[in-house]
């Protein structure tokens, strides 16, 4: 489980972006990575048992991303994200197609799943599976359980106009528009610091199991 002080160093972190507070918190960083890769290890020991795809000896840190910022490219130069984010796929975070995604951040903690911003090619196939398969993916995404847990697709990455090779009253057509096929649940803080916080969320990367299927088969 993750602890109360894990989410005050991010938060330390959130009111104090800067090398030198960063510094001199070192340790706290430390302590808070530690617990973050014990509850990955967790994760993944469950999310093995029910997705095949991920292999039980899947490493903790491999899954962990960096939390010091690449500002090159960016106007907002504050040097450390103020989250822990752990992506799980077969091979880790480093991975290109379906996976999945936890967030820690103070009263901003989610659970995520799903092919955020595929290539061309995989954005080609899964609309291609979509177009072919509609009724199927409309099962699996307006499934009760699934709405009760996740609610929409997100919606962030979507075409204004109808994609090239596919007609405006096509009956899928607002899925077809999507560039990014990911769903995602929020977490409250006192339900990540809960005894049962790693198979609560183990259980939600469960319940997404058929969406990932679905997007697996349309690359593969």
């Amino acid at each position: 489980m993750i602890s109360d002080k894990a989410l005050t160093f991010l938060k330390g972190v959130a009111e104090n972006n800067n090398r030198e507070w960063f510094q001199s918190h070192k340790a706290d960083h430390d302590a808070a990575k530690a617990e973050v890769l014990d509850f990955t290890s967790a994760i993944i020991d469950g999310l093995a048992k029910i997705d095949a795809t991920i292999p039980a000896d899947l490493q903790a840190k491999n899954c962990l991303m960096r939390i010091y910022r690449d500002i090159r490219f960016s106007k907002d130069k504050t040097p450390y994200k103020t989250n822990f984010g752990i992506a799980i796929s077969s091979t880790g975070k480093n991975f290109n197609g379906p996976g999945y995604y936890l967030h820690i951040e103070p009263e901003k903690s989610f659970v995520a799943g799903g092919h955020w911003m595929p290539d061309p090619n995989h954005l080609k196939a899964i609309r291609q599976e979509i177009d072919y398969n509609g009724e199927d993916f409309r099962n699996i995404i307006e499934e009760k359980s699934f709405v009760k847990s996740f609610g929409i697709l997100s919606q962030d990455d979507k075409l204004k106009t109808v994609p090239k090779g596919y007609s405006s009253d096509h009956p899928d057509i607002e899925f077809l528009k999507l560039k990014s096929f990911t769903a995602s649940s929020a977490i409250k803080d006192k339900d990540l610091l809960s005894p049962g916080a790693a198979k609560y969320i183990v259980e939600m990367f469960g319940s997404l199991s058929p969406f990932m299927v679905f997007l697996r088969n349309a690359i593969a």
